[in-house]
């Protein structure tokens, strides 16, 4: 991307030599990039909340949201005006800085962690070789505005809702970091760009056949972590109105409404990346139809982005919510067992290989 940019440049203004002037267009690239991710990113979870209506009410034998737009289609942006000018009311004994902090750092650490993910090859806007361990730092923080925006909020249902996040987060992030090493040991790196090259060398041009414990436990762990259905206990509206933003309203409820469905994004991207080969396809599948190695890196990244999105749809439209100690149990007496047992397997096989 940027060589391309470069080009660019060099042909209209000619070879750049001056190396602030370099440094100056090195920083406008990068400003780019993050402006078009971010941008892709936001219409993305606008488009998201809207599929997911309307996938849900064909699963429910209804209709879904129709009136604003073709076929509805503008009932995101809708929603958007809506909540941008509805009057924002803070509790009268709420800790107003934390309160106000709350949101922004669950918003701001979400749309961080877009930043290591390649969406097609070379194009990244930081690719770090510690790009899987980045955004697990940063799930981690976002956790942080869950658990500041019920302690400051005044309200046993928000406090309530916080104080299960946290223990989501102790339960589930383990889970899924371990539900990880067994790909990071087949491809021997913590880059997600060369985690998917990995796989394209990969007989199966994918991790998810022979990882295929793993990617069960991260589909999984990525429910709880995101806070979805059937582990929205941190939000369960049938006990605790809201959850952690039960108090929230206005531009500052959807501040966490688009972070949550950030998190969506990236959880089905890891996936997409550490399970399913990212942007690439199995090279015996072009062997045998040559045509489709024609058909961009980002199709491919999207459509397994959205096969892991609409898993999330499907499961919400299925399965009724867990006790919260059912769903304490199966993080810590299944998820994680299982993902320690893959670790175990993945490195037996591995020693086993090399030897050979």
């Amino acid at each position: 991307m940027n060589e391309i940019i470069y080009s660019f440049i060099e042909y209209f203004i000619g070879q750049v030599s001056n190396p602030w002037l370099k440094m100056g267009i090195d920083v406008f690239i990068i400003l780019i990039q993050i402006a078009a991710v971010v941008v892709v990113a936001l219409l993305h979870v606008a488009y998201a909340t809207y599929f997911e209506r309307k996938v849900m009410a064909r699963m429910q034998v209804r209709i879904g949201p129709t009136e604003v737009g073709p076929i509805g289609l503008l009932q995101p942006f809708a929603d958007g005006v809506k909540l941008f000018f509805k009057e924002d009311i803070i509790p009268a004994n709420a800790d107003k800085p934390i309160f106000y902090l709350a949101p922004v750092i669950f918003f701001a650490s979400a749309l961080t962690s877009l930043s290591v993910l390649p969406f097609f090859n070379n194009f990244a806007v930081a690719n770090i070789n510690v790009g899987l361990l980045f955004i697990f730092a940063m799930s981690s923080i976002g956790a942080y505005g869950i658990v500041m925006s019920g302690w400051s909020s005044d309200s046993k249902f928000a406090f309530l809702g916080g104080l299960r996040s946290a223990s989501q987060v102790i339960s589930y992030e383990i889970a899924m970091g371990l539900s990880l090493v067994g790909v990071m040991i087949m491809a021997g790196s913590l880059n997600l760009s060369e985690i998917v090259r990995a796989q394209h060398q990969y007989p199966t041009g994918m991790f998810a056949i022979p990882q295929f414990i793993g990617f069960f436990v991260f589909l999984i762990a990525a429910l709880a972590e995101t806070n979805r259905l059937p582990f929205d206990l941190p939000e369960a509206e049938s006990e605790l109105v809201a959850g952690y933003f039960t108090e929230y309203s206005g531009f500052r409820f959807a501040m966490f409404f688009l972070g949550e469905y950030t998190g969506m994004l990236i959880m089905s991207s890891v996936a997409a990346l550490c399970f399913l080969g990212g942007w690439t396809i199995p090279q015996f599948i072009t062997n045998a139809l040559p045509f489709l190695s024609y058909v961009p890196g980002i199709v491919w990244f999207l459509l397994k982005v959205y096969l892991i999105m609409f898993f999330y749809y499907w499961v919400r439209s299925t399965f009724p919510r867990y006790r919260y100690d059912q769903l304490m149990g199966i993080g810590w007496k299944v998820l994680i067992p299982l993902a320690l047992a893959n670790i175990v397997l993945t490195a037996f096989v591995k020693i086993l290989v090399k030897g050979l």
